[in-house]
């Protein structure tokens, strides 16, 4: 197994190889950036969970872009955690923000499930990079289901790659404070033959009385990507998570008798694109009428960004002299 750069450091991309198994796959860990993120809301503990397995699972796909681009995870439905937006724009920024019912939340008590959270509604998972062709948009349904499976039913129906993704969050206490950290592996069976890497069809049914049938994963699925989801199965939650157990020392406790290889791990870092230019652009678009109603009492135009909640404040009478078009001659 080879070492990497930002070898076993929090808010790190880790790329593999198991090449006798024919798979791929990334690890991530989310410290101070997830917990940064949360921090600056205050959200309720149920939510802070559910946006940082968000988050993780965003940052374990989004890191296939390279260069440029912006990969984002949306969610939209009726539980309690009524919409999920997270953001990674490559190479390495991520920023997220939920919304949620506070009265439902709490009459769910703790320990409901992400899924629980979520109830019914859609997962949207968007790539966009940079031109109308390169923008493309899978859509899941929500139907009570966690993050984790419905990112496998993502794979199953868009990208029709067999694919296992484990995620996991919990919190610390550091210097007297809690702190969030979350942690994902997203394992991926590519093999060189289009054949091998069929996915099975769906389950035929109960078999007639005193007959039996084969399930499709046990008449089709490939040997080697049967044993990668058997070891990825053995992973436990604070393994994902924990400071001690590095994103290197878990995938050697996972892989070592079959031969692993990391590349070198990426960077994942906090930052919002909001900006003064940014809010400007976006004020271009309302109609003067619209503008005069976001004056507040104070006569002042207050914009705060729902992701950073960076405060914008602005003089009304200078947002009109720098929209309104130059005097013709």
């Amino acid at each position: 197994m080879t070492s990497s750069s930002f070898e076993g450091e929090d808010d790190t991309v880790l790329p593999f190889a198991v090449e006798a198994l024919d798979c791929r796959g990334r690890a991530v860990r989310l410290g101070p950036a997830i917990d940064t993120i949360l921090s600056r809301h205050g959200y309720p503990d149920a939510v802070s969970r559910a946006l940082a397995e968000a988050a993780a699972l965003t940052v374990l796909l989004g890191a296939s872009l390279k260069l440029q681009g912006r990969f984002q995870l949306q969610t939209k439905s009726d539980g309690p955690v009524e919409m999920m937006v997270v953001d990674f724009e490559a190479p390495d920024r991520i920023r997220a923000t939920a919304r949620f019912d506070r009265d439902r939340l709490a009459a769910m008590g703790p320990g409901a499930r992400t899924g629980e959270l979520l109830g019914h509604g859609i997962l949207a998972l968007t790539i966009d990079q940079g031109t109308e062709r390169s923008r493309y948009q899978g859509v899941v349904a929500l139907e009570g289901q966690g993050l984790e499976e419905a990112a496998h039913q993502y794979f199953r129906q868009s990208e029709q790659i067999p694919t296992r993704v484990r995620l996991a969050v919990a919190e610390q206490f550091e210097d007297g404070r809690r702190a969030y950290r979350g942690g994902g592996l997203m394992v991926q069976f590519l093999p060189t033959s289009p054949e091998r890497m069929r996915q099975a069809d769906l389950h035929p049914g109960d078999a007639p009385e005193g007959h039996s049938v084969l399930t499709p994963a046990s008449a089709d699925e490939d040997d080697a990507w049967r044993e990668a989801k058997a070891l990825l199965d053995t992973v436990e939650d604070h393994e994902l998570i924990d400071p001690a157990v590095s994103s290197e020392r878990l995938l050697y406790r996972l892989f070592h008798e079959r031969g692993v290889r990391v590349f070198n791990a990426q960077k994942v870092r906090e930052a919002c694109r909001c900006s003064r230019e940014r809010i400007m652009r976006m004020m271009r678009q309302f109609s003067p009428d619209d503008r005069r109603h976001m004056i507040g009492d104070n006569g002042r135009i207050e914009i705060t960004c729902e992701f950073c909640s960076q405060r914008y404040d602005l003089d009304p009478a200078a947002v009109e002299a720098e929209i309104a078009p130059p005097a013709g001659p």
